[in-house]
């Protein structure tokens, strides 16, 4: 459960990639003399990012690696803000796209599972383990899934935030309003 007030002090929730929004898996290849990448994410995961941004809450997506998957993946989500460091220093980028929008770590929530999600962990106002979490990051979180990552795990806290800030009927039922409309068509002849 997530206190009402900090839910709707938040601005700005940031999630991990590699088991958060996936279930950490990296399948590896090669084909023509290129080297491959890819990842699996979960579909309901991404509708529960397009509900955070439609209650106005930024989402930043923070990795440890270098991936064309996470920058595909964050261009679909529309997720402008995607730091991706290849050494798994996340805090530096983290703190650039606070500072790139005016926002102070205490007004965000950070999704993790793993030792470098620490740093930031430690500095948001609202630190969340996933289900899969090892267990001293789940001792460093206010917040604990019962979803694994690439499972469930960024849906069921986007669903917890926004129903904490009372927002998660309006939302999802402008999701559908939106989609539920005909548009008429016009002929020609």
């Amino acid at each position: 459960m997530i206190d009402p007030t900090l839910a709707r002090s938040i601005r700005l929730v940031g999630f991990d990639v590699d088991g958060v929004m996936t279930d950490g898996g990296i399948y590896l290849g090669a084909a023509g003399g290129q080297s491959f990448e890819f990842k699996r994410y979960e579909i309901q995961d991404g509708l529960g990012i397009h509900m955070l941004r439609k209650a106005g809450i930024r989402v930043a997506i923070v990795t440890g690696r270098v991936s064309e998957s996470v920058r595909l993946r964050a261009q679909e989500l529309g997720v402008e803000d995607c730091a991706q460091d290849p050494n798994g220093f996340k805090l530096a980028g983290f703190l650039d796209i606070l500072e790139r929008h005016n926002i102070r770590a205490e007004e965000c929530a950070f999704v993790g599972d793993d030792f470098p999600d620490v740093a930031l962990l430690r500095r948001v106002g609202l630190p969340v383990a996933v289900g899969n979490a090892v267990p001293e990051i789940r001792q460093e979180c206010s917040v604990h899934l019962s979803r694994h990552g690439g499972r469930g795990a960024v849906r069921e806290f986007a669903e917890l935030l926004l129903k904490a800030r009372g927002e998660w009927d309006t939302t999802w039922g402008a999701y559908v309003d939106e989609r539920s409309r005909v548009e008429a068509r016009t002929e020609t002849t």
